[in-house]
């Protein structure tokens, strides 16, 4: 059945969609749906990475993987998870003209046990991530094209391109503190700067619409995902 997907290609079910509208989206459709998130478990049922719906269901069908239920977390083989398809309701289906399975949210790793250790990549993207794109002297929040980098210790007293010497500051108070310390500028910091601790760093962003499944697992509200062609190495020039 998954060589079958593949050759015929897939698209999305939705039950606020017709299937007119499904021809019409076509591959892109498709593409969507294979390219979201799913959440995978360790065999100690512990989280230790997220994946594409298209890398999960490739997992399943080798019999690498079961797919976890939402509702009761009981588990699903390849064939058993196809056929539970054919009998529920559910928002998000892989289709062909002759099949479709839903989409799984939380698959379970068969004989992988381990722990994943990553560490968070020291780049622009994850600080301004950690502050949240908080200026971390007024306390506003911007768009990403109106903050800067500083260094807690300017540059030119010695200070450092690392976490704990690095924050997201608005180009208003960027210019304002200038060279000088917070101290000296009269410009406390929001909270003092630090290398984050996301549990677990795990390949890219939880999207805002996590997944109610998933909860049992982690916390969502703790949980950043960083894809690694958007973590640009720190360059700073800023102040």
């Amino acid at each position: 059945m998954l060589r079958q997907l593949v050759k015929e290609g897939l698209a999305v079910k939705s039950g606020n969609t017709n299937r007119r509208q499904l021809r019409k989206a076509g591959h892109n459709a498709g593409q969507s749906v294979l390219d979201s998130h799913v959440l995978i478990l360790n065999r100690s049922w512990v989280a230790v990475n997220i994946s594409t719906v298209r890398r999960a269901v490739g997992l399943i069908y080798q019999g690498h993987a079961r797919a976890v239920h939402p509702s009761d977390y009981s588990l699903y083989d390849f064939d058993d998870w196809c056929s539970l398809s054919d009998d529920e309701t559910s928002s998000r289906f892989l289709n062909t003209p002759s099949s479709s399975i839903r989409v799984p949210e939380v698959i379970l790793l068969k004989f992988f046990n381990r722990f994943v250790h990553r560490e968070v990549r020291f780049s622009r993207r994850n600080i301004f991530e950690r502050d949240r794109n908080v200026c971390q002297y007024c306390g506003k929040n911007f768009s990403k094209v109106h903050i800067t980098i500083d260094h807690v210790i300017p540059r030119s007293r010695g200070g450092r391109d690392t976490w704990e010497n690095l924050v997201v500051a608005c180009a208003r108070c960027n210019v304002t503190k200038g060279s000088r310390t917070p101290k000296e500028a009269k410009m406390p910091l929001l909270r003092k700067p630090a290398k984050p601790s996301w549990l677990p760093p795990l390949g890219s962003r939880v999207p805002n619409s996590s997944i109610v499944s998933w909860k049992r697992f982690v916390d969502t509200a703790r949980w950043y995902i960083a894809s690694n062609k958007d973590n640009e190495d720190v360059e700073v020039q800023e102040g």
